[in-house]
């Protein structure tokens, strides 16, 4: 990948710059262990992994926090546990709460000062906000599914990022998509016929954890470890 020819690097947020794995953990694991449900961590990422994509689909209008409120629901259903109103707000609203992942600060001041940065992701523009603040650098632009009204794997949001990155004077060609889910990105965006770069988040790890299994023969241009493994590969 010549970094002659990117322009503008587009991140998914939430799995590829920011832990969501242990931001939901953070949530999930306390009902668990009150609810008593057996399984430890990779259960109940796998249930998340299960329930938002449905939930997402379901209701594609309805704002991110909704979304999370449904899925708790639908946990704790595939569990067979009660709903739980104040864990489902809970989750709702600890998106904001999820931590970066600790090489993604410097790694986006390092990519900043060659490229033009944006985000595209499944998140209302509220909780966006919070993480915003806790990124380290601004953003030449921000794509939500809350302002397109779907959520990816939808192509409407990669369309909706395509738009917005032409008003600044970068064309299809320019753009390289950087995301860990196979599912919610490289599939759509290889489909679209962006040049993808996969932060392989779980490295090391067995399975899916809250990403849902990819599509068969997706396969990215590049594959990395973190994001400053990214910034090293194109020599910023």
């Amino acid at each position: 990948m010549d970094p002659a020819t990117i322009q503008a690097l587009t991140f998914d947020c939430y799995g590829t710059l920011v832990d969501w794995e242990s931001g939901i953990l953070s949530i999930l694991r306390p009902w668990a262990r009150r609810e008593g449900v057996a399984g430890g961590d990779e259960a109940l990422l796998q249930a998340f992994a299960e329930a938002e994509p449905h939930c997402e689909a379901a209701s594609p209008g309805s704002p991110y926090p909704e979304i999370l409120r449904a899925v708790h629901g639908r946990i704790a259903d595939a569990l067979g546990r009660a709903r739980d109103s104040s864990a489902a707000d809970a989750l709702a609203g600890s998106v904001g709460d999820w931590p970066p992942f600790d090489d993604t600060p410097g790694a986006l001041r390092r990519l900043a000062g060659r490229f033009r940065l944006a985000v595209i992701s499944n998140v209302d523009r509220a909780s966006f906000a919070r993480t915003a603040r806790r990124l380290g650098v601004p953003l030449d632009a921000v794509i939500t599914a809350e302002e397109v009204g779907a959520y990816k794997p939808d192509p409407r949001m990669f369309l909706r990022a395509f738009e917005e990155l032409r008003s600044l004077g970068i064309a299809r060609e320019g753009i390289v998509h950087v995301a860990q889910s196979l599912y919610h990105d490289h599939a759509p965006a290889r489909e679209l016929g962006l040049r993808t770069v996969w932060v392989d988040r779980r490295h090391g790890r067995a399975g899916q954890g809250a990403t849902p299994p990819a599509p068969a023969g997706v396969t990215p241009d590049l594959t990395v470890t973190s994001l400053a493994e990214l910034a090293d590969r194109l020599g910023v």
